[in-house]
Parts: C-alpha cells; structure tokens; sequence
C-alpha cells in the first residue's frame, strides 16, 4: 500500500479492522494507527491488550513503543480527553483558543472556526454564538468586524474553555430528546437520566436557510425534530425514547391526518423511529430552549413577539487594515479603464466636454473606440468609471452595463462561464449572462470563442459535426463477384479459443457463411477468408469492409 495516494487511509483502515475482527467495541476502538484499548478492571484490561497485541504479531504488525502507553485513567484520543468520568475537550487545544488573538482577516477567522466547529458538541447553542462570524465568511462581504463579532469571539473562547464533561450513552437507559426552534435556528439536547439527574450526551444546532425561515412555527418546529433525530440516528434508532418539546400541537403529531407535501414526507421518516412525545412549557424547556428566546434583528419579518431589539445604530465598526482591496471597486476599475487604449479617450472627452466629439476628433482612434463612440448618448461616468445605460424595448427598464477594459475580459468570462456558479452555458446563455452586466467591442466573437476553447465543454460535448459517407446504389452481376464480411463478438470463448464470429456474405446470391476465429488482427480474418471462401468459391473482384487494414490486403 504505497502511502500519499487518496485511498490509502481507506486501505489502512481496512487492514486494521481486519486484523482486530472481534475485538473492536468489545476490547479496543480503532481509527487508521490509533487503537484505544479499554477495561472496566487491572486484569480485564490486561486481558484486552494481550488480545490485541496477539492479533498485531500474528500479522506481522510492528508497533512503535515510543508511541505507546499503557495503563492510562485518561488518554488523548483524537482531540479528546477520554476518562472514567466522561469526554472532554483537550486542554491543549482549549489553551490554544484561550490566547487566541482577535481574527484580523479572513483566512485568520475560517482557522478559528475550524478549530471551534470541531467541539461544536460541547458548546449549547453553537450555531447561534457563531452565526456573526459566519457572516464575515459569505461570499462578497466585507470583513469588517462589529461588536457583535467581538461578543461571539469572546463566547466562543468562554465556551469552550469552559465546557462540560459529556458522560458516556448508557444502552441500557432510555435516551432524551429535546428540540426546539427559533426564527434563526434550530437545536436540540440529547441527555440520559443517571442516578436521578439528566446528564448530557452532546449538544446540536444549526442555522436556518432563507426558505426554512419563512416556515411557520409548528413547521419550524417540526424541523427541528427531524433534524435532530437524522443527526443522533446511531444513538436512536432502534431503542425507544422520549422526545420532548414545549409546542403542544406535535404532541399529536403521530395522528395528523390528510398531511400532504413535505408535512407527509417528515412524518414517514420519522416513523422509523420509535418514541413517545410530551410537550413541556417553555419555562422547564431550558436546555433547547434558549435557542427560541433570542432577541431577533430590527428587521426580522417572522417574529410578531415583543422582544428587546438589538441597538444598531450605536454599534462601533471597526475596519481591519489587512483586509485586501475590493479588485473590482470605483478605484480599480477605472484605473484598468484608463490603462485601455480604446476607452481612455472616451473618459477624456466627457470629462473635458459634455458635448459628443465630432468625427474629425475621433477619426484617429481605434475601431473599437469608434464603436463607443457611436454610442456617445447611451454611455455615463459614475463615480469616474464609464458605463453604458441599456434601455428595455419598451423604455420601462433599464440596467448599467460597464464597459469592459480589454485586460478584464478572461476574468469575466472565467466566472461567467467556468466557474461553479457558471455551469459551461452554451454560447448564447453565456453571451446573455455577460451582457446582463458588461459591455465591450466584439463581445459576440470573444464568447464564442472562449466556449470553442474551453477544455471542459470540449471533453464533454464533442465536436458537432460528424463526417459521414455518401449513400449510392452498388449493382452486382454474378455470384460471388463482390463478398462482404464482419466481426460479430466478444463473446464467451470455446474450448478451441474461439471468441468472435467472422461473417462473410455474398452480394449477389445473399448466401451467408459464419466462421469462429480467436481474435480480430488482420492476419486471422485473411487466413480465415481464403481458407473458408476463396479456397471453395475462388476468388471475388471485390472484397467490402469497414476495416482499411482487412480492405487493403492483396491476395
């Protein structure tokens, strides 16, 4: 198993589920070269290591005692602290957080998510702590961190220096599920009672999409539900539990009737499982709760509560200075327009004169710039960059359409055309995208020339022409003067060899004959015919094929 290829990880895990078969969740877990072996006593968990290291040596396994360590009460495994009493975060990984410094550009934020993503389960309502510094991760938005972002910077590092220890699922006791939802998401507890409390087994949350927040409440909540059972499925399904929620009209879920649509789609599902549900007020609901008692925006247009409203107005925004410039603001665009030969002139004019240049002006210009030029009443400066007003046929709409700078283009066409949200359109889809937004000369030629040469379409579409041969009438005078033959096969090959059919007719008569050979070469399909044909029925004027090395044999 040669190390560094994709699948090799696959084949390691593989090999190692192979050789400790029996063992695993009995005596040891494993992931790839990481083996944990436990024992509830000294001398069974002694047992279990001799089992291990017996299936290690009997497959010639070597292990590094460097590495190892024995006759651990906790052990790191896989980020965790895993002990007696439970599971918990890693200290050095929680110390790492602790000191972390605030994020000053994105590539610095989407590190510290990543690490705090991973111990989403031990943080209660992680979804909506984190949800400021998701924003400053979405496409086109600038990162200007708030005080907002500060607040969830500093609970997050709180959280997660301070988290709760998750105890173990016990099989034998019946699982609890509380979920509840909110206008911006949704989460849900799974907890089991030990020796009279509730202890947690792992916390879950998520964000709502923009659909899913136009839901109604009993939808939402319902959401809420089917999420949070499709994401805890290894520990429910097939044991019974207790599903509580504080919206009394899911208490009958199980009983709607007449449901249709998507309703009817999540009920099905959820009759899988096998639960009773309880509605519980909201005041005993607080675990789940909290996710549904959050103050919602100013502009929030699902919530009819009265609530206390976040102060936007007095909120500081401070801009960090190392995030990079918008390529494409006032500034940069038009000093890419002012280095183009063709629409530098143009810019100079309306900036000197209102009036439109006569041709004597312009006659000393390029095509192009001539081309803008015929378009003088339809072209504006914004904010110093040149754009084209382009006006419905009606004159009830219009859209600015920037005047492209030559250096610009293979930008624009590479996300227009070939980027995720592009799709590799046809000429015709992609010229009206581009024309939606941008304007140059020869925009027409420049797309279509970009699709012709685009390795994607190409390996995938094909070219659209194909050569095919002239149809004619051949008219044969005698037997046995022209003959046609074929290849018919593979096909399951006799105990001679024999793989494929070699079938031979003549033209006039239609008398067929089939003959076996063992493969296609040329030299075989020869032999065959002069040994089966020509050797009975002589030689023909004519012999037709679709193959050129058979067609240009000489006999």
């Amino acid at each position: 198993m040669p190390f560094g290829l994709c699948n090799a990880p696959a084949t390691f895990e593989r090999l190692m589920e192979t050789v400790l078969k029996g063992l695993t969740f009995e005596a040891c877990l494993i992931y790839l070269d990481d083996v944990i072996i436990g024992g509830r006593t000294f001398e069974e968990h002694l047992q279990n290591i001799r089992k291990v290291l017996s299936k290690l040596s009997d497959a010639n396994l070597k292990l590094n005692p460097s590495k190892c360590k024995f006759f651990q009460k906790e052990v790191n495994y896989l980020g965790h602290i895993i002990s007696a009493e439970g599971v918990r975060t890693d200290p050095e990984k929680v110390s790492a957080v602790k000191n972390w410094k605030r994020p000053e550009n994105l590539r610095e934020l989407r590190s510290f998510l990543g690490l705090c993503t991973y111990y989403r389960k031990f943080v209660k309502g992680f979804s909506n702590i984190a949800r400021p510094l998701h924003k400053l991760t979405e496409s086109k938005q600038k990162f200007q961190w708030t005080k907002e972002c500060e607040d969830s910077f500093l609970q997050l590092k709180e959280a997660l220096t301070s988290s709760p220890i998750l105890i173990y699922p016990q099989p034998d006791k019946p699982f609890i599920l509380d979920t509840d939802a909110s206008n911006e998401s949704v989460g849900a507890v799974l907890s089991q009672e030990i020796d009279g409390q509730e202890r947690v087994v792992a916390y879950w949350s998520k964000c709502l999409s923009k659909p899913e927040r136009n839901y109604c409440v009993t939808r939402k909540e319902l959401l809420a539900i089917v999420k949070a059972i499709e994401h805890f499925h290894h520990y429910l399904y097939g044991q019974k539990f207790l599903l509580r929620t504080d919206h009394a009209s899911l208490t009958w879920l199980m009983n709607f009737r007449n449901t249709e649509g998507q309703v009817a789609r999540w009920i099905q599902r959820l009759n899988e499982y096998y639960f009773d549900i309880r509605h519980r007020k909201g005041s005993s609901h607080g675990n789940a709760d909290a996710l549904s008692r959050r103050p919602c925006p100013e502009n929030c247009r699902h919530c009819s509560r009265a609530e206390t409203k976040y102060d936007y107005a007095i909120r500081q925004i401070t801009t960090s200075t190392a995030t990079p410039p918008d390529p494409w603001s006032d500034e940069k665009v038009r000093e890419d327009q002012m280095a183009d030969p063709d629409i530098k002139p143009l810019i100079e004019f309306m900036e000197s004169s209102s009036n439109k240049p006569s041709w004597q002006d312009i006659s000393a210009y390029s095509p192009t710039t001539k081309q803008y030029w015929a378009l003088w009443n339809s072209l504006h400066l914004r904010n110093g960059v040149l754009y084209r007003k382009f006006e419905s046929e009606d004159g009830k709409t219009f859209r600015w359409q920037l005047v492209l700078p030559r250096s610009r283009i293979p930008e624009v066409l590479k996300e227009l055309h070939g980027s995720p949200t592009g799709g590799h359109f046809g000429v015709m889809k992609t010229l009206h995208r581009v024309r939606e937004r941008f304007c140059w000369g020869k925009v027409r030629a420049d797309v279509e020339q970009w699709c012709k040469s685009c390795d994607a379409c190409s390996a995938r579409k094909g070219p659209k022409i194909r050569s095919r041969g002239k149809l004619h009438r051949y008219n044969v005078g005698a037997p046995f003067e022209r003959i046609a033959f074929d290849i018919l096969g593979p096909l399951p090959r006799t105990a001679s060899g024999n793989k494929y059919l070699l079938v031979v007719m003549d033209y006039f008569t239609k008398w067929p004959e089939v003959y076996p050979i063992p493969d296609q070469e040329a030299p075989t399909v020869a032999e065959a015919v002069v040994q089966h044909w020509i050797s009975r029925y002589g030689v023909p004027l004519q012999l037709h094929s679709d193959q050129e090395e058979i067609s240009s044999l000489r006999y």
